[in-house]
């Protein structure tokens, strides 16, 4: 007998791919979550607009999609499969699962992004903790990536490293990251990223400036 499970399986990481306008169909029809607002606790933060160039030699406020490649769609090579007929035990469901897995922790990035000068918000997903403070984290764009929920495609994580430890943040904290952007890829416990930001500044999110 077939059950929902495997359905809600595939749903959960279809949403995972964190790209803004997958995540809110995703949602809409997995889910049944719909549209929200940039600021509330399922919704990818800074998910509209384009990239804002500032004043010479500030930070570039950017959104998540400037991380992703114009050409890349994370779900082409699999939108014939049809998830529905296959029950939990299905091989052909547990080899899907898999590539599509592989296929997002070695989702491309936008080169052109590389050495970039970045401002973005996201969610803080912990990774090295001390006494001292937080010394590395993933950021991501949704509530719940990487732990309430599979991790985005490596395009849609950053690998963050703070100037200096910091200290008053929890996971799932949102905050405002600041710094050079780099297209190099990172494998973690919590999950693959594409991107990382060294020496990075760390601040509360408390809307734009």
């Amino acid at each position: 007998m077939k059950t929902g499970s495997l359905t809600t399986r595939v749903g959960s990481l279809i949403v995972a791919a964190g790209l803004c306008a997958l995540v809110a169909t995703a949602q809409a029809q997995v889910a049944g979550a719909g549209n929200a607002a940039a600021t509330s606790a399922s919704a990818p933060l800074g998910a509209s607009g384009a990239a804002k160039p500032l004043a010479a030699g500030s930070y570039r406020e950017i959104t998540w999609e400037a991380l992703v490649p114009k050409d890349w769609d994370p779900m082409k090579q699999f939108r014939q499969s049809n998830f529905s007929i296959m029950n939990d035990g299905d091989p052909r469901a547990t080899e899907m699962l898999k590539r599509m897995r592989e296929a997002w922790d070695h989702a491309p990035t936008n080169n052109e992004m590389d050495g970039v000068a970045v401002r973005i918000p996201g969610y803080l997903v912990p990774l090295d903790e001390s006494k001292a403070g937080l010394k590395e984290f993933l950021l991501v764009p949704y509530f719940g990536a990487c732990i309430h929920t599979p991790p985005p495609p490596a395009n849609q994580i950053i690998l963050v490293q703070p100037q200096k430890p910091t200290q008053g943040f929890r996971s799932m904290d949102t905050v405002w990251v600041s710094g050079t952007l780099k297209t190099l890829h990172s494998d973690s416990h919590m999950g693959a990223s594409g991107y990382r930001l060294e020496s990075a500044l760390v601040e509360a999110y408390i809307g734009k400036k």
